[in-house]
């Protein structure tokens, strides 16, 4: 038996929403019998630790409705259909923060929760910033704030950072500015 031998009898989308798309799969496991999962489809994201030349992090509070709070988290945000994640780095960075970046080291790509979506993260280390234009989507109420990068784990450990994305972010920058991580280099898709 095959762990990976599983075969999608058949797939009905439930849900077409603006981020994400819900199906429900009938699967043949591998021993032969059937599962029926929920899948979330999404279109893949991207995640970038701002750093300042001051050693300082910028990050954005925002409210997040799904977990019907405020977060503190890194810049991020959905790719648009046929969007390099690089593409896309670049543009979130700017339109969340007012930054652009001279240099964007990526740091990792990684499934964000496979247990339920195929969303796929690629996370960026940005230097070299200088201003750009602040444009956040009509709905996204951001604030900015600047942490000092080596804060980072005091602020992971004490919960005051419990977003996942931020979490690996600022953990991986921590560790290639400190010469331990080099860029990452492997590479789903061709796109970096």
């Amino acid at each position: 038996m095959d762990i990976g031998d599983h075969e999608i009898v058949s797939s009905e989308q439930v849900f077409d929403g603006r981020v994400v798309k819900v199906f429900l799969d009938d699967v043949r496991l591998p021993d032969g019998r059937s599962a029926r999962w929920e899948r979330v489809a999404h279109p893949g994201a991207v995640g970038i630790v701002p750093l300042l030349e001051t050693g300082e992090v910028l990050m954005v509070r925002q409210y997040r409705h799904a977990v019907r709070g405020v977060l503190l988290e890194i810049p991020a945000g959905k790719l648009d259909p046929g969007e390099p994640p690089l593409e896309c780095a670049h543009r979130e960075l700017e339109e969340e923060v007012g930054m652009k970046a001279g240099e964007m080291v990526k740091l990792a790509e990684f499934f964000n929760s496979p247990g339920y979506s195929d969303e796929y993260f690629h996370l960026y280390l940005a230097r070299d910033l200088t201003p750009g234009k602040a444009d956040p989507e009509a709905d996204e109420f951001l604030e900015i704030e600047r942490l000092r990068l080596e804060e980072a784990p005091k602020l992971i450990a004490g919960g005051d950072i419990t977003d996942a994305k931020s979490i690996i972010g600022l953990s991986l920058a921590s560790q290639f500015i400190e010469g331990v991580l080099r860029p990452f280099e492997g590479q789903r898709n061709n796109e970096s």
